[in-house]
């Protein structure tokens, strides 16, 4: 079954980006479909393989922070390939 992510990291304190530019770094360097924009990055890919990463690299970027929010949306299909027709 393959999934869409979107998860959104949040740094509550200051000298929040080497977080947020580490957990992306991480996710490219998967192998799986990753697109990012100013707001959030998105996953792509085979279920099990998504959950195993994301389970691991989640935990990782919240060590990483003294104070955070980590925001998670799944969407049930690959939507990587989505273009809007309007």
């Amino acid at each position: 079954m393959n999934i869409s992510v979107e998860l959104t990291l949040t740094p509550l304190q200051d000298d929040f980006e080497p977080a947020i530019i580490n957990l992306i770094k991480r996710l490219r360097m998967s192998g799986l479909t990753i697109m990012e924009n100013p707001l959030s990055t998105q996953v792509y890919g085979d279920y099990d393989t998504v959950m195993s990463l994301l389970q691991k690299e989640m935990k990782t970027a919240l060590m990483a922070i003294e104070n955070g929010l980590l925001l998670m949306k799944i969407v049930k299909s690959n939507r990587s390939s989505y273009e809007p027709h309007f």
